[in-house]
């Protein structure tokens, strides 16, 4: 994995010229999300308040809880393929943009050596980033809207939240291996 400084925050100049703020976010983890049954995996902002949750498919809540936990399927995932795709071709992936969120649909981008972007959802985008170690950025604007800010004082809840995401297993979101 690379080093990252604690906080990274940076303009971006986007294909129309665009300066766009970006904020880096870790990634917290994958849970469901009661009574919907729905996943969703939650970011935090680096060395900010914010949280980030993105409601996605159980397919990709595996894939995420998988790269999370260290955990190789007998057989490669399509996340796991498409690093190796990249690693045989010699790319590297450089960064992922959460960069848009249009009608409650949220949009990323794959940055690659050389500039070339790809756009993604944002789930397969973070499945791939936590394979290759790259960095994930969300948009200032994404994070002004949808973003939750979580003080100090209720940090309690978060760790609960963590250690609820030790204990569970990609298993638990209905996919398994492939």
């Amino acid at each position: 994995m690379r080093e990252r400084p604690d906080r990274l925050r940076f303009h971006i100049r986007g294909r129309g010229h665009r300066v766009a703020t970006v904020n880096e976010l870790d990634v917290v983890g994958v849970r469901v999300e009661m009574p919907s049954n729905q996943p969703i995996v939650l970011l935090r902002e680096v060395g900010g308040d914010r949280y980030l949750p993105i409601w996605i498919g159980p397919g990709e809540a595996t894939a995420i809880a998988f790269a999370q936990q260290g955990m190789t399927p007998v057989r490669p995932l399509t996340h796991d393929l498409f690093k190796d795709v990249l690693d045989a071709l010699g790319q590297q992936l450089t960064e992922v943009r959460i960069s848009d969120l249009r009608e409650g649909v949220f949009y990323a981008e794959l940055v690659f050596s050389g500039g070339v972007e790809v756009s993604a959802r944002p789930s397969d985008a973070i499945a791939l980033a936590l394979r290759t170690g790259t960095p994930i950025f969300g948009s200032e604007e994404v994070l002004a809207e949808a973003g939750i800010a979580i003080p100090d004082e209720q940090e309690d809840e978060v760790e609960k939240f963590r250690e609820f995401l030790d204990q569970v297993s990609p298993e638990d979101f209905g996919g398994g291996q492939q």
